[in-house]
């Protein structure tokens, strides 16, 4: 089992949780963007650097992930390939993407895409709180305790 990051847009914060998370339980951790990432020396962590472009990271992951393999990520599009194909997906916010709530996620996505479009002003995501990176560390910590213990 390896935990891949959608490194691009995950935050310091969450890209921090999960440095701390790979040395603790001894799991890979591989970060993919399209720049180079500064991480911490450890045989857990590496870094995968993808040509610019629109998904190249997403598809990548995508590419390389095995079924039971954890993927953070806030890109609907790549969670929902992710729960096809096997894997968890988990959100910087600490929501898990599931086969019953990614595809509302989809629809709602798309949907708000077309008023976009369509020159609606819509509001973008909230600024990320304390509050998101407590939960988000929670919900890691739960998943990779009923990793652990065999539960996944």
């Amino acid at each position: 089992m390896q935990i891949w990051v959608d490194a691009d847009a995950t935050p310091a914060a969450i890209k921090e949780i999960l440095f701390r998370a790979a040395e603790r339980v001894k799991l890979p951790l591989i970060l993919v963007a399209n720049q180079t990432l500064r991480v911490p020396p450890s045989r857990y962590i590496r870094t995968l650097q993808v040509p610019q472009g629109f998904d190249v990271a997403d598809d990548e992951i995508a590419r390389r992930l095995e079924p039971g393999d954890l993927v953070v990520t806030a890109d609907i599009p790549l969670a929902a390939q992710v729960i096809e194909k096997g894997g968890h997906a988990l959100n910087p916010r600490g929501e898990f993407y599931s086969r019953e709530n990614v595809r509302e996620r989809l629809n709602l996505r798309d949907f708000m895409e077309g008023m976009r479009s369509a020159g609606t002003t819509i509001a973008g995501p909230s600024v990320f709180s304390q509050a998101d990176r407590q939960t988000f560390a929670n919900q890691l910590d739960r998943f990779l305790a009923n990793l652990l213990a065999g539960r996944l």
